[in-house]
């Protein structure tokens, strides 16, 4: 197996080789008396998204498949990058060239992680998650908004049958296999996926993150139930109601969470970072589910496609806007995390008549 990578422009293609032969030519004609030239920024901006304890010298030497010594010349100045190197590095930092050299353009470069192309696994997604999540528990300040139309994925590791559930769910509906058409829901969960999202919801406990949910955030993985239920993917009832009692459990720690403004491990002492999550109703908010974090002044969104695949950029100009837009939906929105007792019973009031509803369905 092996991790890949495709790169998506949203521009007309016509426009796409002059972009990139005037961003090449650029890099190597920077006059010497500038502070800094093209190829030196590219550097620094990558040094500050890396982790501290992690050898810059040493990703590029591995990424380019060149000695230490190639890559300090290449970092000091002395060695001109290729274009292939060029396109390596910024493809696997998630770094626009246009941008560090102050190129306006109407094109968004997005990279894509889309599970089931090119034997990229949901083991392989939930890793390369967990290793954004490691860059943003390094950084001194850190910020993370999730607009979140599916429950985020960090939550679902609370319990394993609801993760296990939603990882059936997500290869019924992305993966469908004739030879498995008749497959049966079982909580089993392998090992390495469900160390990978403990790792996950670990680390999210630690940062300050807030998310706006609206109804359909969580109305949708009781539709997904009712519907494995209906269409005989559950082995028996029994099976079916015993994963709305877990449910019923993950909407209870939930709550406490938005009571404590924190995030911790359930069944774990109620102990976290004060005031560090901040949860948000919007009674009107039906968007794909959109994430912005910032990293130390270094801006990243990622946006869903075809339900749980990845499209994600550092583009400055692209990343502004998306925070600007979540900032107007958060004002527009209720906190109920902290003192908003009557809200915040309200809503999640709302979600556990829906589990009794669910109850009812399946009977």
């Amino acid at each position: 197996m092996h991790f890949s990578m495709n790169v998506i422009h949203f521009a007309s293609l016509p426009m796409v080789q002059p972009i990139v032969v005037f961003c090449t030519k650029m890099l190597y004609i920077a006059p010497m008396n500038q502070e800094k030239t093209t190829q030196e920024l590219l550097f620094q901006v990558i040094k500050q998204r890396l982790p501290s304890n992690l050898s810059f010298v040493h990703d590029i030497s591995e990424l380019l498949g060149i000695s230490y010594d190639s890559a300090y010349r290449r970092i000091r100045g002395e060695k001109e990058l290729s274009m292939q190197e060029i396109k390596t590095i910024c493809r696997h930092f998630n770094v626009s060239l246009d941008s560090l050299m102050g190129v306006e353009s109407n094109s968004v470069v997005f990279t894509s992680m889309a599970i089931g192309h090119k034997n990229f696994t949901l083991a392989m997604w939930l890793g390369s998650i967990l290793e954004e999540v490691r860059k943003l528990k390094e950084c001194k300040e850190k910020e993370v908004i999730y607009a979140a139309k599916d429950i985020p994925v960090f939550h679902l590791f609370q319990f394993p049958e609801i993760a296990a559930f939603k990882f059936y769910f997500w290869h019924k509906a992305l993966f469908p296999i004739r030879e498995d058409e008749d497959m049966q829901f079982s909580i089993d969960i392998t090992e390495d996926v469900y160390s990978i999202g403990y790792q996950l919801l670990s680390i999210y406990n630690t940062i300050p993150v807030s998310e706006l949910w609206n109804e359909e955030t969580f109305t949708s993985i009781a539709r997904q139930i009712q519907y494995c239920y209906e269409s005989g993917f559950f082995a028996s009832k029994a099976d079916a109601l015993n994963l709305c009692d877990v449910l019923e459990k993950l909407v209870r720690h939930l709550q406490r969470e938005a009571e404590r403004g924190f995030l911790f491990m359930y069944g774990s002492p109620e102990e976290g970072i004060p005031n560090n999550y901040r949860l948000y109703f919007n009674e009107v908010l039906l968007s794909d589910n959109t994430i912005y974090t910032c990293m130390d002044g270094n801006a990243s969104t990622y946006m869903t496609y075809n339900v749980i695949n990845l499209l994600t950029t550092g583009n400055p100009a692209f990343c502004d806007q998306i925070q600007n837009n979540l900032r107007i939906l958060m004002t527009k929105s209720t906190l109920i995390s902290g003192t908003s007792a009557k809200e915040r019973n309200r809503f999640f009031r709302l979600m556990q008549e829906k589990i009794k509803a669910l109850r009812a369905r399946i009977g």
